[in-house]
C-alpha cells in the first residue's frame, strides 16, 4: 500500500492553515470573492459594465446616444434577438447548443409572409401569421431535438446542418427575394406602443419572465439543470432525458418564431437574409450572462443584461462612425474574458 511522504502531506496542511489565516485575517476578501461567485454578484458586475457603457456613449456621442429616441431605439433591437437568446439559455443550460437559431428565424419570416399564408391572414386575422412562424420554428426545434436526443448526433453538428437547410429552403420559397408584408393590422399591433413602450420591447420582458420562472420555478427547469450538468445521473434519476433534450430544441424554435413575427412587423419583410449570424450574437449574450458553456448553469437575469450590453456597444460603436468589423473584434474579446473568467470561477469553486 502506498502511503502519501511526510514531506507532501506536511506541505499541503501547511498550505491550507495558510489559507485559512489569510481568509480569517481578511475577511472582505472572502466574502468578496463568494459575492463574485454568486448569481447576485455576477448581475451585478453586468449592471456596472452596462452603465459604464453608457457613461462611454453618453461621452462620446452625447445628446444622440442619451435621448430617449435613442433609447427605445436599443430596446427595439435588443427584444428580438433578447427572445432568441430566451431560447438559447435553455438549450446551453440543458448542455446542448443550437447553431442554427438565424436560419430558423429567416425560415419562419419567410414562410409566413408568402402570399399563401398573407392572404388567409387577411380574410381571417394577422395571428394566423405569427401562428405560422411559432409552428415553423417549433418543426424545426423538433427535427433538431430527434436527431440529437434519439439519432445520437451531436448538437453541433446537427444543428449546423438544420442552418444550411433552413437558409437554402428559405431561399427556395422565397427565390432569393425580399416579401413586403402587406397586413396592415400586424405592423400596426407589433409597433404600437404601451405607455410609450413599444409592444415588442413588452413581448421580449414577457418572454424574459416566462423564461424566469420556467428556469427557476418549476421542475421543467430543475430537470433542465440536472441534465446538462450531468446526463447520466439525471437519467438514472428517472428522467427521461432524450425527451427533455427534444423538449428544449422545441423551446429555442418556439423563441425563433416569435422573434421572427416581431422581426417581419418591425422591418415589414420577410427574407432569407433575415438573422445572419445571430446564433453567434444569441450565444454570445448568454455566455457574457454567466450561462455555463458546458451546461448545468443558467441565468435569464444574465442573457438580457448580455443582450442590453452587446445592442448599447452596437448602438455605441455605430454613433460614432465605427465599421461592423470594429463591433467584431471587440465581441470577440468580450466572449474570450467573460468564458475564462467563467473557467477561472469554475475552478477554484472546484477547488
Amino acid at each position: 500500500m502506498s502511503e502519501t511522504p511526510l514531506g507532501t502531506r506536511a506541505g499541503s496542511d501547511t498550505a491550507r492553515v495558510e489559507e485559512e489565516a489569510l481568509a480569517a485575517g481578511n475577511p472582505d476578501r472572502g466574502g468578496a470573492l463568494a459575492l463574485l461567485r454568486s448569481s447576485t454578484g455576477r448581475n451585478l458586475g453586468l449592471v456596472v459594465a452596462l452603465v459604464l457603457l453608457c457613461v462611454v456613449g453618453m461621452i462620446t456621442a452625447g445628446d444622440r446616444f442619451s435621448s430617449t429616441a435613442n433609447a427605445m431605439t436599443i430596446l427595439r433591437l435588443a427584444a428580438t434577438i433578447g427572445v432568441v437568446s430566451i431560447g438559447m439559455t435553455f438549450v446551453i443550460t440543458g448542455g446542448g447548443i443550437d447553431l442554427s437559431v438565424g436560419a430558423i428565424l429567416a425560415l419562419a419570416s419567410v414562410w409566413c409572409t408568402t402570399l399563401a399564408t398573407q392572404q388567409m391572414a387577411e380574410d381571417t386575422h394577422w395571428l394566423l401569421m405569427a401562428l405560422t412562424a411559432v409552428l415553423v420554428g417549433a418543426g424545426c426545434g423538433l427535427v433538431n431535438g430527434l436527431i440529437i436526443a434519439y439519432g445520437g448526433v451531436v448538437p453541433f453538428i446537427a444543428t449546423l446542418a438544420m442552418l444550411v437547410s433552413a437558409r437554402g429552403l428559405a431561399e427556395v420559397m422565397s427565390d432569393r427575394k425580399t416579401q413586403i408584408l402587406r397586413v396592415d393590422a400586424l405592423r400596426e399591433f407589433f409597433n404600437a406602443e404601451v405607455v410609450g413602450i413599444p409592444v415588442i420591447v413588452i413581448m421580449f420582458a414577457l418572454v424574459a419572465a416566462g423564461g424566469w420562472v420556467l428556469l427557476n420555478r418549476t421542475t421543467f427547469g430543475r430537470r433542465t439543470v440536472a441534465v446538462g450538468g450531468n446526463p447520466e445521473a439525471a437519467r438514472l434519476a428517472g428522467i427521461n432525458v432524450k425527451r427533455h433534450t427534444v423538449y428544449l430544441y422545441v423551446l429555442v424554435g418556439v423563441c425563433c418564431g416569435i422573434a421572427a413575427i416581431m422581426l417581419v412587423a418591425r422591418t415589414t419583410t420577410g427574407s432569407s437574409t433575415h438573422g445572419g449570424l445571430w446564433e453567434l450574437d444569441a450565444i454570445a449574450a448568454v455566455v457574457i450572462g454567466g450561462t455555463l458553456l458546458s451546461g448545468g448553469r443558467g441565468t435569464i437575469v444574465g442573457t438580457v443584461l448580455g443582450v442590453l450590453i452587446f445592442t448599447t456597444l452596437s448602438n455605441v460603436f455605430t454613433l460614432n462612425n465605427l465599421t461592423s468589423s470594429d463591433q467584431a473584434v471587440v465581441k470577440g474579446l468580450i466572449i474570450v474574458v467573460a468564458v475564462l473568467l467563467q473557467q477561472r470561477l469554475a475552478s477554484r469553486n472546484h477547488s
